[in-house]
This record gives C-alpha cells, sequence and structure tokens, in this order.
C-alpha cells in the first residue's frame, strides 16, 4: 500500500512590494499539485495568504496583481480613495507634524483584496492565521476567527503610512513588528513546514535617504534582526527567499519586475520539496 502524501504548512513573511513574490511560491506548489493545510501571514504575506486560503490559485493572484499594476491610474485612484482624509494645503499647514497621505487599513483592503477573500475566516478553504501587533498590549496577535477583512488590515499597518486598526477596543499595527515571518504557529500542524521570507536586503536607503527610506530601511533591518533570532532558535523545514531584494518596500507598480526576478525560485522550491516529502 502506498504511504499517504506528506503534508505542508505555508508561512509567507512581510516585506511590502517584495512580498509579491509569495505569488511564485503559491504556484511552484501548484505545480506539484499540493494544498497547504494551514497558512499564516504577516502584512503582505496575510493579504496574499488570505487570497490563496480564499481558494485563489497563484497564476489567478498573479492575475489580479498584474492588472491593478499595469493600470496605473486607477491604481492610483483606489489609493486615494483609501486615504484616512482628502489631502489638501490648508490641512498640511494646520498640522505640520501630520501625515497627509496616513492610509485607512480597511479602505485599503475594501480597494485592492480580491473578490474572491471572504468577510470572514470561516468562509475560507484552508485555515488561517492572520498576524498582528497589538499596540495596546505590546504583544502579537494571531487572527483566526472572526472578521478576516479588518484583522489583513491590521497585519498590513504600517507605522507611519497606515492607521493603526482598531479591533473589539484593542488598536493593532503590522504584523511584522514582531513576527515578520510567522512559521512558529505552524509547527505542529503539518509534517513539512516552509516559510518564505521577502525582506531582502535593506535596498530602501540611498546615501541620502528621505524620512520615508530611512523609515522603511529601518523597519527592513528590524524585522530581519528578528527573522535571525527566531531561526536561531529552530527553524523551519524550509526557508525560501527570493531574489527581490533590488525592489523598495512600496514598487507596487514594479509587480511584474519582481514577478520575473521570483520565478526562479520555482525550481529551487521543487527540488528542495520533492526531498522532504520523500524523506
Amino acid at each position: 500500500m502506498a504511504q499517504p502524501r506528506k503534508t505542508l504548512a505555508l508561512a509567507l513573511g512581510a516585506g511590502g512590494a517584495r512580498g509579491i513574490a509569495h505569488i511564485a511560491v503559491l504556484e511552484a506548489l501548484d505545480e506539484m499539485q499540493i494544498v497547504p493545510v494551514a497558512i499564516a501571514g504577516a502584512s503582505i504575506g496575510a493579504l496574499i495568504g488570505a487570497a490563496r486560503a480564499s481558494g485563489m490559485t497563484g497564476r489567478a493572484i498573479r492575475r489580479h496583481v498584474i492588472a491593478l499594476a499595469h493600470d496605473r491610474a486607477e491604481t492610483l485612484r483606489r489609493l486615494s480613495g483609501a486615504r484616512v482624509a482628502p489631502f489638501s494645503i490648508s490641512r498640511l499647514l494646520a498640522a505640520p507634524l501630520d501625515n497627509p497621505v496616513l492610509i485607512d487599513a480597511e479602505k485599503f483592503c475594501h480597494a485592492f483584496l480580491p473578490p474572491a477573500v471572504p468577510n470572514d475566516f470561516s468562509a475560507l478553504d484552508i485555515p488561517l492565521t492572520v498576524v498582528a501587533t497589538d499596540l495596546s498590549a505590546a504583544r502579537g496577535a494571531h487572527f483566526t476567527a472572526g472578521a478576516l477583512r479588518p484583522a489583513i488590515a491590521a497585519s498590513m499597518a504600517i507605522p507611519g503610512l497606515v492607521k493603526p486598526v482598531e479591533i473589539d477596543g484593542r488598536l493593532f499595527i503590522d504584523g511584522g513588528a514582531v513576527d515578520p515571518l510567522p512559521f512558529t504557529s505552524l509547527r505542529t500542524r503539518a509534517d513539512v513546514v516552509i516559510a518564505v521570507d521577502c525582506s531582502g536586503a535593506s535596498g530602501d536607503a540611498h546615501p541620502e535617504p528621505d524620512p520615508w527610506e530611512t523609515l522603511f530601511a529601518a523597519l527592513t533591518i528590524m524585522g530581519q534582526t528578528i527573522v535571525a533570532e527566531k531561526l536561531a532558535r529552530g527553524a523551519p523545514d524550509l526557508v525560501i527567499r527570493p531574489n527581490v531584494a533590488g525592489f523598495r518596500m512600496l514598487d507596487f507598480l514594479q509587480a511584474s519586475a519582481i514577478l520575473r526576478a521570483a520565478d526562479p525560485v520555482k525550481h529551487e522550491i521543487k527540488d528542495r520539496l520533492a526531498i522532504l516529502f520523500a524523506a
């Protein structure tokens, strides 16, 4: 009698636009006819993880992302609509330390999430853990049930750029602040656990960086430090790092280029998973 096939759980990390590379990993798994039994995601990993957990294939997610990236005017229109308040010079002068481009995370999710992503965790095809940071309690939070879209919004609330999300009276920000590569919650969920690290090198800083570049470079460095410490304590079965270090955190309009850079990782995934599944 043939042995049952091993199960796989998938952790999708933070990384801003570099996290678009997660899609290449999903496509490789689809081509191997491997359906994860559990997914955990932080920040951009939560968004893409939710799309896959909703039943979308990697190829379908790619089409959705590229369609947005190639329609720059429509993407900017949606992004403008996701701001906390309309930009005005008078508002900027009245509150010079305010952020006139602050994004409302829930509006952002409404504007950019694929329609297939449901409103509740219970409607997902694959169990999903969304990692956010509980700002009120100064610790990580794992959402696995209840309203899905607010959880994704919370997980993507990058400090300084995206407004914190209130859920049940508590404030939440980006999951990457505490757990940018959330594989530890998957240890007992499957035979094989793989984690996809799209943090890349700190490529956001230039010789004379502006405040945004400095912030994003700092977030990248902090995330890499957290991941290194977690891996030293106990790594998953496989860590995949697509070659996307040359892209910046907000290079979402470069989706096609990011995916071209990430596509070669498919061969690595297939080769290494074949060994792990045969062991």
